[in-house]
């Protein structure tokens, strides 16, 4: 069932087998008065860091929105790696393995029987708006599309979802970009810094307006410390456990060039208003 709101609602992706960042994320949608129904997570909840049982079980228990990741997918299913998309024999492909093989040791079969039954889209009907929650991509779930992915890639989603616009995650860039009438929008990440040499993550708040949505990009501070220091003490050292603290990706072989180039410039993002449908 679509969620039809008049009220804001809190989105957040990438949870990434963090406690600490799922835990703080959720204490503040609890603290700003957020009911779980108005909560979306768009998937990956576990993935590189060393508590993913524990991450399965605060978002279940928290009885928000789930969208099934390709990480959910594969886990799911006991497949032989996390499907990111990552271009085999590449730094991602190899450091991923690490974390993969982790997790898969470390879930029980009722993480994995709640996997098979998340959904891969929810639809969101706003200010007389359509939004699709994703993960990656419409029909591939583990598509990368970021802010310099060409507009017509994101108008072909657009049109196989028959929606106005979307909200994904998965890249773990966060980013809102409007074009012909339409939005997509990623929360970034809330498990992993975005390769901005910080260590803060996001998540975002869509705000409904008499004549429009705004999309709040926020930044979420946590103990990443901690979260570090669990991943070191249970052999995650591949990288991912020193990127939570230096704010930088121990490999970039995933992002375009403009990403790139992009690595270690601290976001400031600001919130985007979009416009209430033209009168045609």
């Amino acid at each position: 069932m679509p969620i039809q709101t008049t009220k804001s609602l809190l989105v957040f992706g990438g949870c990434y087998s963090n406690l600490e960042a799922t835990r703080a994320m959720l204490g503040i949608a609890e603290r700003l008065g957020f009911d779980p129904s108005h909560v979306i997570c768009t998937g990956d909840v576990v993935a590189y860091c060393a508590d993913p049982q524990a991450t399965v079980d605060l978002i279940r228990n928290s009885g928000i929105h789930v969208i099934m990741g390709n990480c959910e997918e594969s886990l799911a299913t006991s497949a032989d790696n996390c499907g990111c998309g990552f271009e085999e024999g590449s730094t991602c492909d190899r450091l991923s393995a690490q974390w993969y093989s982790f997790a898969t040791a470390h879930l029980d079969e009722d993480a994995r029987k709640w996997m098979r039954n998340l959904p891969q889209h929810l639809e969101i009907d706003m200010c007389g708006r359509r939004l699709v929650a994703i993960h990656g991509g419409g029909k591939q779930i583990n598509r990368f599309i970021f802010q310099s992915t060409p507009i017509s890639v994101k108008q072909e989603e657009v049109e196989g979802l028959k929606c106005d616009g979307v909200i994904a995650g998965h890249c773990g860039l966060p980013f809102t970009q409007l074009f012909d009438d339409h939005v997509w929008h990623n929360t970034g990440a809330l498990g992993m810094p975005a390769n901005d040499r910080t260590c803060r993550t996001w998540y975002s708040i869509l705000h409904p307006r008499d004549d429009g949505i705004m999309f709040e990009p926020l930044p979420l501070i946590y103990s990443a410390e901690t979260a570090s220091d669990k991943m070191r003490a249970c052999g995650l050292t591949g990288g991912y456990d020193n990127a939570l603290l230096s704010g930088i990706w121990p490999s970039v072989d995933v992002l375009p060039a403009l990403e790139r180039q992009q690595q270690g410039v601290a976001l400031d993002l600001k919130p985007v208003y979009w416009p209430g449908r033209k009168v045609r």
